[in-house]
């Protein structure tokens, strides 16, 4: 598997480690249902498309875990390059603590990062407190005051923001920059064990910095009326994270790199799509609230640029339109960090630029339906599943997509995506219970690939389950789908045959390489076959219901590799020319950590309904890795106490039929591939048929 990415998030958003307790538990009332396994004056809120709620529409947005994660932090004063607003006068502020354990008893223990190190002091090799979780604690508090009017929310935002500006860097040459971590005495630790990069955390632009600006950027929109001089304050802060990144990322701006052949630009934050997504949400708030920053909007303008770059695939072609995160793997996706989209869709809205929005349409309403049917936002495609475990942070990314991109254009298809995605807090997860409670605000860690729950609930998962509650809570119509889902009925997208499961003709031979991970994409299963001129493959598929595309993944950075290799397809005693794939590309690979190219090729014919086995006669030589099959029409099903609901997505460019197991009158909705609804909702009898658009999908439900 993948090494975790430098970012204290993103290391949490592959494992939420249960490190050693602090020497005090602090009870919070409220959990959740144990059936599963467990492990260890406001401001003006932002112009949204909502519907009128019924008055029975309970609230879902419920601060009470995070708040109780809130602790004071003391601002240690004469500390080189590192002040706050008023910290004479006001010498503490506020931080989350990074984790929380959950103890027997349903109450929860602060811990922080790393190993326990000075238990006198209560150090750790990382820290009590990091400023990814300052950051994006401050933009919940931000929105909640904005749609909420919660006083308490206005004043945790203020003493969050003092906060993260006190981590960042105000002079010397490492200014604008942002320092990660800090003990909970106020004690900066700039170089945490483990090492992660930049080392000092301050010495280069990083996630942080990306996540810094995200909450300047909402906190200057949110303070410009209500505190003139605080804002102008963060106003300062974000000229000086700007200034930095301009001697950075934003200094190769039109510069362009190649891994594994494919063109990509190279002037993203840490080479991240990821990164620069949550910069821009910031950018896009702030350039909105001070028109006349021209120095933030055209960084907004660039980094939008680059994030519009990195949309790859399409109709039935892997990644299906998503937007990929890492500059050097055009094979690797993750559902965690993934505010791709939704800050894609704000930064369209504020330059005027419907090219950019089509894009963040795409990667919603195509890939993210093809993510739902395929079981839900895992947090690795490389480029096949290979971690499904599923996270908050990777939920909230989907929800937050789907419903900036609906708001923009009005894309009512994607509400429908956005309910079945939030579904996920209420039930209809791989686990298949609530690992969320509004009563509490209490939330998990976690859904592990085993579908046992991490039941911990530290500061990044109720940052971001908080922040899909706000946007449901803002979006009734769509919370009402969400809360009335509890489970999932089917789930029929995606499937990956491994080549070393086939029968083996002449030369072919299975190779177990020393890591399944290549640095840019995994070995699914951990082995290949090696395949010479003449030699088959045949696999043997479950019977498929259904015409299915067919997605070879080979080695395509393979120097040794050469010519195509054929596929037959037979159903019974017929047999389907399904084309050829190539063996290799020859793709230069530049910024690439490897040469290995695993990309999936879709086959030009359709495996017909039935289809038992597939058959690969290679013509050259070839390193077959495994076979992805997709559904012509994948389906997501979805049910409540009193409701079920059924998602036909078309993975091709042509309009497809899909017969219906429906027992009873049903209400069909089409939409197109960007989620506009094509004409109004019909009403059919029990088995019909009904129409799935290209590239688009359809929503069944019960009369």
């Amino acid at each position: 598997m993948r090494p975790p990415h430098s970012s204290a998030a993103v290391r949490r958003g592959f494992a939420a480690i249960a490190v050693a307790a602090t020497a005090t538990a602090v009870a919070l009332a409220g959990q959740l249902p144990a059936s599963a396994t467990e492990t260890s004056a406001a401001p003006s809120a932002s112009a949204t498309r909502t519907s009128s709620p019924p008055a029975a529409t309970p609230k879902l947005t419920n601060l009470a875990h995070l708040d109780w994660l809130l602790d004071t932090v003391p601002l240690l004063a004469n500390v080189p390059g590192h002040t706050t607003y008023n910290q004479a006068s006001e010498p503490t502020a506020t931080a989350p603590w990074v984790y929380a354990n959950r103890n027997p008893d349903g109450s929860f223990t602060h811990v922080g990062g790393g190993a326990i190190t000075d238990g006198a002091k209560g150090y750790y090799s990382q820290g009590s407190f990091d400023a990814d979780d300052i950051s994006r604690s401050a933009v919940v508090y931000l929105r909640d005051w904005a749609q909420n009017h919660t006083a308490s929310s206005k004043q945790h935002a203020y003493e969050l923001l003092r906060e993260l500006t006190y981590l960042q860097t105000s002079s010397g040459p490492n200014a604008g920059n942002v320092v990660l971590w800090q003990q909970h005495d106020g004690t900066l630790n700039p170089s945490a064990i483990p090492i992660e990069q930049p080392n000092p955390s301050d010495s280069a632009e990083s996630f942080w910095l990306a996540r810094t600006v995200w909450a300047l950027g909402e906190g200057y929109a949110g303070f410009k009326t209500a505190d003139p001089a605080f804002a102008q304050f963060l106003q300062q802060r974000m000229a000086l994270a700007l200034g930095s990144l301009e001697h950075q990322s934003l200094a190769k701006y039109g510069t362009t790199e190649v891994a594994n052949g494919v063109k990509v630009p190279g002037w993203m934050i840490v080479d991240s799509a990821s990164a620069t997504s949550e910069a821009v949400l910031g950018l896009s708030a702030y350039v909105k609230a001070a028109p006349g920053d021209s120095t933030a909007a055209t960084a907004l303008a660039r980094y939008a640029d680059a994030i519009n770059r990195m949309s790859s695939g399409g109709i039935g072609q892997w990644p299906f339109g998503a937007i990929l995160p890492e500059k050097n793997s055009p094979t690797f996706w993750h559902a965690w960090g993934g505010m791709e989209p939704a800050g894609l869709s704000e930064a369209a809205s504020v330059l005027h630029r419907d090219d950019y929005q089509q894009t963040a349409a795409v990667d919603t309403a195509q890939f993210t339906a093809q993510l739902l049917a395929t079981g839900g936002p895992d947090n690795g495609w490389t480029p096949t599943p290979a971690d499904q475990t599923q996270i908050a942070y990777g939920v909230d990314s989907r929800v937050e997509g789907l419903l900036a991109v609906a708001d923009a254009t009005h894309a009512t298809g994607l509400d429908q995506l956005a309910g079945a995605q939030a579904a996920w807090y209420f039930g209809a997860n791989p686990a298949g219970v609530p690992v969320y409670d509004p009563a509490t605000g209490v939330c998990v860690d976690g859904i592990n690939s085993d579908k046992t729950i991490n039941r911990n609930c530290g500061a990044e998962s109720v940052i971001h389950t908080e922040l899909s509650m706000l946007a449901l809570d803002a979006h009734p119509d769509v919370a009402r789908i969400a809360t009335s889902l509890n489970r999932t009925t089917a789930t029929d997208g995606l499937t990956v045959v491994e080549a070393e499961s086939g029968t083996l003709t002449g030369s072919a031979t299975i190779v177990t390489p020393p890591s399944a991970w290549t640095g840019s994409a995994n070995w699914s299963g951990g082995k290949y076959v090696h395949a010479g001129v003449g030699d088959t493959i045949t696999l043997t598929l479950p019977a498929l219901a259904g015409a299915h595309r067919i997605l070879p993944i080979a080695d395509l950075g393979n120097t040794a590799g050469s010519g195509t290799t054929s596929w037959m397809a037979l159903a019974g005693s017929h047999s389907t020319s399904l084309g050829s794939s190539a063996n290799t590309l020859l793709a230069p690979q530049g910024i690439a950590p490897t040469t290995v190219f695993l990309k999936p090729q879709t086959l030009a014919g359709t495996a017909p309904d039935g289809t038992t086995t597939l058959t690969a006669r290679v013509g050259g030589t070839v390193d077959l890795d495994a076979v992805m099959v997709q559904p012509v029409v994948s389906h997501l099903g979805q049910a409540g106490a009193s409701i079920s609901r059924d998602i036909y997505i078309n993975g091709t460019d042509q309009r497809a039929r899909q017969k219906l197991s429906a027992t009873g009158p049903v209400t069909v909705q089409r939409f197109d591939r960007f989620g506009q609804a094509v004409g109004g909702p019909s009403m059919l009898g029990s088995h019909a048929n009904v129409t799935v658009e290209a590239g688009g999908f359809t929503v069944v439900s019960p009369r």
